[in-house]
């Protein structure tokens, strides 16, 4: 059942990325220029996911587990931001700014046969392979 719903899960959210142009590199690098021709319509998508979600992770929060499938809810306790969260974000936020891909979206191509999604892909992959050497 947990597959089942994981599934569902990630369709509902490929068709959400896909509705909403952020599966569009040329829309996210859009949206990141602020210099330029700006296209604020992905900070709507954003503030609109941020709202939609809000009530259920509260929710969340004081669950010990899944209502429907009754796993255990494995929600970060840390709160801290320490530096392998800001270089994380620093090179996270540089790689969609240059690729106009982040790793949602990059998949959701990917899928399609997108050669820079899956070029994209490729490069995530060494680099966690290689943050996780490093990191030991």
């Amino acid at each position: 059942m947990q597959y089942f719903i994981a599934l569902v899960s990630g369709l509902i959210f490929g068709l959400g990325l896909l509705v909403s142009g952020l599966a569009n590199p040329s829309k996210v690098l859009a949206f990141l220029d602020l210099a330029g021709a700006w296209d604020p319509s992905l900070a709507l998508v954003m503030a609109a996911a941020i709202a939609v979600a809000i009530v259920p992770f509260s929710i969340a929060r004081r669950r010990p587990c899944a209502f429907v499938t009754g796993q255990p809810m494995n929600l970060p306790k840390q709160r801290q931001i320490d530096r392998p969260l800001v270089l994380g974000a620093l090179i996270f936020g540089a790689g969609w700014g240059v690729a106009g891909f982040c790793p949602g979206p990059a998949i959701v191509l990917a899928a399609s046969g997108a050669p820079l999604a899956i070029l994209f892909l490729v490069a995530m992959l060494i680099g966690m392979w290689a943050a996780g050497r490093v990191r030991g």
